[in-house]
């Protein structure tokens, strides 16, 4: 439940919990008024039925008989009210059992919906809440979100496809293109290397593309992968201290951090330099990649994680195609961890420091 619907209950409390204490106040409440009509009326009646009693008293007995009358009546009012309030809180009790249990019971498809929408992402929309149950609201609401659910997945599935798709059926020419233009034009011919450059360009974007595709797919297939030595074969002077087994895809991981390492050296300084560490076991690892490089302005970090995207003083015909750390990103995702950055200052040599987080199940031994 969120902070602004809690009430004054805290943030910890639960719908189940406010029903169950609104159900024993109010019966508090009605018990409370209910017990004071009744006190008020024995009262009355019992005072009524002493001024009879001292009626048939005779005259020397009148005084005594008063005094007697109010002893007794003050008496049986005090237990009345005695066991009147003790019996109300042992029911008010009850009632925010009572209340609980039903909570519990009219609550319990919502819980169900809950526990199976965690379950579901952008990347595994097949499940449906598929709530079962009486035609009421909560099986309206189940019904409305199972609909939302469908119309995503087709949404998501539609864009995936288009991108795959695309990207191969533009693979053919663009190598057509590349062949033609070794064979036709002479190797001197400044025209052949601009038009070859863009070809390659116009591969490695489609490369990306495929590779962004697979990554917002999700993974169908998961072994054990022990993280550092990942690292390890793309960057060969990388500090680790510990190295945690990651369940995911080992293609896909070595290509983050080939994007990671890659995007660090296009965007970096002459002689700038380029710091890669692993640490961490179970639960999490974690890879920082630390270079040098012009200063990005600290708002302007978080788009750099958008698909063509390029830092500063970078064009769209560089040899990058602006989906380096948009694909960091989207296989940290599927593997259930994260991808951040944070801007370095001019006096700490400018560039980016990225993180990339994952979730380890052991920590490997050597």
């Amino acid at each position: 439940m969120s902070p602004s619907g809690t009430g004054c209950l805290g943030a910890g409390s639960t719908v189940r919990t406010r029903i169950a204490l609104v159900y024993g106040g109010v019966f508090l409440v009605l018990g409370a008024l209910l017990l004071l009509v009744v006190n008020l009326l024995v009262r009355a009646g019992t005072d009524g039925e002493k001024e009879e009693i001292v009626a048939r008293a005779g005259e020397v007995a009148v005084v005594e008989a008063y005094r007697i009358g109010d002893d007794v009546g003050r008496a049986a009012n005090e237990q009345m009210l005695m066991w009147s309030c003790l019996a109300l809180l042992v029911i008010a009790c009850g009632a925010v059992v009572v209340g609980w249990w039903t909570a519990g019971r009219v609550l319990r498809p919502v819980h169900e919906m809950t526990a199976r929408a965690r379950r579901l992402s952008e990347r595994d929309l097949g499940g449906r809440l598929a709530v079962r149950g009486p035609d009421d609201e909560l099986k309206e609401l189940g019904d409305t979100i199972d609909a939302l659910l469908g119309r995503l997945e087709t949404a998501f599935d539609s864009q995936r496809r288009f991108i795959a798709n695309a990207s191969h059926e533009l693979r053919t020419p663009l190598a057509t293109q590349r062949a033609a233009l070794q064979v036709g034009l002479d190797e001197d011919c400044e025209v052949r290397r601009i038009l070859l450059d863009t070809n390659r360009h116009s591969e490695r974007l489609l490369d990306g593309l495929l590779l962004l595709a697979r990554g917002e797919r999700g993974l169908a297939e998961r072994e054990d992968v022990p993280f550092a030595e990942v690292v390890a074969e793309e960057y060969e002077d990388v500090a680790v201290a510990g190295d945690g087994v990651v369940r995911g895809s080992r293609v896909l991981l070595r290509q983050l951090v080939r994007n990671l390492v890659a995007n660090a050296v296009a965007h970096n300084v002459p002689g700038g330099t380029v710091d890669v560490r692993v640490h961490g076991g179970a639960p999490t690892v974690v890879l920082t990649v630390v270079n040098t490089g012009p200063v990005v302005p600290p708002d302007e970090v978080e788009s750099l994680f958008e698909p063509f995207r390029r830092g500063a003083g970078r064009d769209r015909t560089g040899p990058g195609a602006g989906l380096g750390l948009s694909i960091v990103r989207s296989i940290a995702t599927a593997h259930g961890g994260t991808a951040t950055a944070v801007a370095r200052s001019a006096g700490e040599g400018g560039g980016l420091v990225v993180t990339v987080t994952l979730p380890a199940t052991v920590t490997r031994r050597s």
